[in-house]
């Protein structure tokens, strides 16, 4: 009988103090599975990880991920990060989510995930840059064991300013300054040491799919 009456008789028990009010989460959508296998081997609460992608991604539909894990040692306290790729038809979505120990006693810890979506009509760039090692030695096609994949798309502008010269080493002339101003919101290092030479293939087949979505918008 609870369960069919009216609106107004359990608005009535919740206001009486019978009936806790506790509102039903959201359906979150289910995400592909080679995406949500690649959450789950990342291993950083991948349901958390998951839940706050799929709120983010709502009906789109996936064309392509990078799941990204990385640990970074913070005076001698192990963090670890995950960042979460996306490629819709329309959008670039960014899942980042880390952890840190809000009690100061290290009780309880607290991890934060946030998602940010971007139109790909404002994605500026993609950027990879390879780290060869022993380039005398370079085997054609191999592209190094290391690539940061950066992207831009505006929010975060880097300006690098260096004296201005003229050319003549004898001049001390003051020239100014000149400089570059370059879009970094986001720079993921690969290693094949660190996250094996299959990231790397990921990581540039990422990158190519996000190019060339690019075109079309």
């Amino acid at each position: 009988m609870l369960a069919v009456a009216a609106d107004g008789v359990t608005r009535g028990l919740r206001q009486n103090g019978r009936m806790p009010f506790r509102p039903s989460p959201p359906a979150m959508p289910v995400l592909p599975a080679a995406l949500r296998t690649a959450i789950e081997r990342a291993g950083y609460y991948p349901q958390l990880v998951a839940d706050v992608l799929g709120a983010a991604l709502a009906t789109d539909e996936v064309q392509g991920h990078l799941v990204h894990q990385e640990t970074t040692f913070d005076h001698d306290v192990i963090r670890r990060h995950v960042t979460v790729l996306v490629l819709t038809p329309s959008r670039l979505i960014i899942a980042h989510a880390d952890d840190f120990t809000d009690d100061p006693q290290g009780r309880q810890d607290v991890a934060t995930a946030t998602t940010e979506s971007i139109p790909l009509r404002l994605v500026r760039g993609v950027m990879l840059t390879h780290v060869v090692p022993d380039p005398g030695a370079y085997v054609p096609g191999s592209l190094g064991n290391e690539l940061t994949l950066t992207l831009g798309w505006g929010t975060v502008n880097r300006v690098d300013l260096l004296p201005a010269t003229c050319g003549d080493p004898d001049c001390d002339a003051d020239h100014g300054f000149e400089g570059t101003i370059a879009s970094d919101d986001l720079a993921l290092r690969i290693s094949a040491e660190a996250d094996g030479p299959e990231k790397l293939a990921e990581a540039m087949a990422f990158a190519h799919a996000l190019s060339a979505s690019l075109h079309d918008h």
